[in-house]
């Protein structure tokens, strides 16, 4: 038996919607268990262009200040392979990919 298919909501920073060449919200299916690794692998499947652009190429590590949130929660220092939270793998709620600011 397969593993059951969730509609998930990504909305990325103005950026990488850019590159990506959509406006709004990407919506996208992903086998459960939704993590952020098989949302993430999923997005750069759909939009290859973004392969680099949101993890590094070699260790698959975050870039830096690009954040990741969901049900106001930074998500940004979880494991890739943890659950995200049910809302998002339900699709209720959105996995928002942040740019983060630096400046003094």
């Amino acid at each position: 038996m397969s593993n059951p298919v969730a509609t998930i909501r990504v909305l990325l920073p103005y950026h990488l919607r850019n590159l990506a060449r959509v406006d709004g919200e990407v919506t996208l299916q992903v086998a459960a268990p939704v993590t952020l690794c098989t949302v993430l692998d999923a997005l750069e499947a759909r939009y290859p262009m973004l392969c680099g652009t949101i993890r590094d190429h070699d260790t698959q590590k975050r870039r830096p200040f690009l954040r990741f949130f969901a049900c106001e929660e930074d998500l940004s220092h979880d494991s890739p392979d943890a659950p995200l939270p049910d809302p998002v793998a339900a699709g209720k709620e959105p996995l928002l990919i942040i740019g983060a600011i630096a400046g003094g």
